[in-house]
């Protein structure tokens, strides 16, 4: 028996498990599904059909094309020529058809018809499978859209699977991470991603498990390159996603969508750093004018700095050739505190020849240091806090003359002295090289 023989109820009707499945087959299909024999009789008609045109198989089969019922009488012939001119060519052709319902309204459908051949080769009827317009436009956006994401996206793109590794990245991430497309793939995050990992996958099973989060969120992570370790900020948004296909929503997994923003976010934190120390040195200028004491002036100036800057602040005059004593300094050790003359400071200090702060005082220039890895001897060998780490020495100049040196030290963890905190640690100097020669003045 020809596939294109009976109707739809009558195949349910056919003894035979064969007839029974071909029924069920068609009948459980997403896509509507029509058939005719070489006579352009209908054969075949499924449930979605039935739904989108409203007629029923038992309205449609046995009707030779459209004419009188599913178009009008002005489209019925044209459709049914289109449709049996692929009978006799290759492939498949896509027509747009303008179809009618049971209810009287038109319906613009999209279909996909083929030609099928008898057991002796020759052309035995036609199968079309057609959809409303629009549902197929959603369609073909939505996978133009997958497309577009992973193929011309400026954004990253990641889509984990359920156990959290990378399923599919776009051109944009895998650059992002510094390796290839593929070389991401079915790996933990954790091989690329050196701090931040736990991060991600704590947003990830939250993504998993609660569904997507109402907006973005920034992501500091460190990543391991080729080139070294990179630090980076990722503005990144999650989209958990859920099968179509199964009756409950089963997660498959997260896309995840990323942007680098770590320029932006280093300038913002750069222009929040310098608006506070500016602030800051605004008001220590403030608050040293009115001390009546110069020298409590200048402590003042070096406490005011010292907030978000650096630990320690000493301050070394002159006691011979090339001999400094100490002056000023903040405590040693324990809790921070305020800068404060040191006891028995007219005792000079054992520098060595290449001290930072002697090289400042014969520079008449601003000196950088940092220790190795023994920071504690460094610290110790230079007559430093136990903790320091890094310093900057400044020469304070005040009417062409060098009153001493004044030095701001860091911790080990912290990081060094850079450009920026030079012109800050010159522009205290300046201050607190006014404070002392007004107090040196008779």
């Amino acid at each position: 028996m020809s596939a294109f023989t009976g109707s739809a109820s009558e195949t349910a009707s056919v003894p035979g498990a064969g007839a029974d499945l071909l029924a069920a087959l068609l009948d459980g299909m997403d896509a509507a599904l029509c058939a005719f024999d070489a006579d352009g009789t209908v054969t075949h008609w499924n449930r979605e059909a039935e739904r989108i045109l409203g007629w029923s198989a038992a309205e449609a089969v046995g009707r030779r094309g459209f004419e009188g019922w599913g178009a009008r009488s002005a489209d019925s012939e044209d459709i049914l020529r289109r449709l049996m001119g692929v009978m006799k060519g290759p492939g498949r052709q896509v027509h747009e058809l303008a179809l009618l319902r049971k209810d009287g309204g038109r319906v613009l459908v999209r279909s996909q018809a083929a030609g099928v051949r008898g057991a002796d080769g020759a052309p035995a009827g036609v199968y079309c499978a057609f959809s409303e317009v629009h549902v197929q436009l959603d369609l073909e956006r939505s996978v133009a859209l997958s497309e577009a994401l992973f193929e011309d996206a400026s954004w990253g793109v990641v889509l984990v699977d359920a156990d959290l590794r990378p399923a599919m990245v776009n051109g944009h991430a895998a650059r992002a991470f510094g390796t290839g497309r593929t070389a991401l793939l079915g790996r933990p995050l954790g091989d690329v991603v050196v701090q931040g990992a736990e991060e991600l996958e704590a947003a990830l099973q939250h993504v998993l498990a609660e569904g997507s989060p109402p907006a973005p969120a920034e992501v500091w992570v460190t990543l391991r390159t080729s080139a070294g370790e990179r630090r980076r900020c990722w503005r990144s948004g999650f989209l958990r996603l859920a099968s179509p296909m199964a009756e409950e929503p089963v997660p498959l997994g997260v896309a995840w969508l990323f942007q680098d923003v770590t320029e932006e976010r280093l300038a913002a934190r750069e222009a929040d750093r310098l608006r506070f120390r500016w602030s800051q040195l605004h008001r220590a200028g403030a608050a040293a004018a009115e001390c009546e004491d110069p020298a409590e002036a200048a402590a003042v100036l070096l406490d005011f700095a010292l907030a978000g800057f650096a630990d320690h602040a000493l301050v070394d005059r002159p006691a011979g050739e090339r001999r400094l004593t100490r002056v000023l300094a903040t405590p040693a050790g324990g809790a921070p505190g305020p800068s404060s003359p040191v006891v028995g400071g007219g005792i000079p200090l054992r520098y060595g020849p290449r001290h930072p702060a002697l090289q400042a005082w014969d520079r008449v220039g601003t000196v950088r240091a940092s220790a190795g890895r023994t920071a504690e001897v460094w610290a110790e060998a230079h007559q430093w806090p136990g903790d320091a780490a890094h310093a900057v020495c400044v020469p304070l100049r005040s009417r062409g003359r060098t009153l001493g040196v004044v030095t701001f030290l860091r911790a080990a963890c912290r990081p060094p002295f850079e450009r920026d905190d030079v012109a800050l640690a010159e522009a205290v100097a300046t201050r607190v090289a006014a404070a002392l020669d007004l107090g040196d003045r008779p």
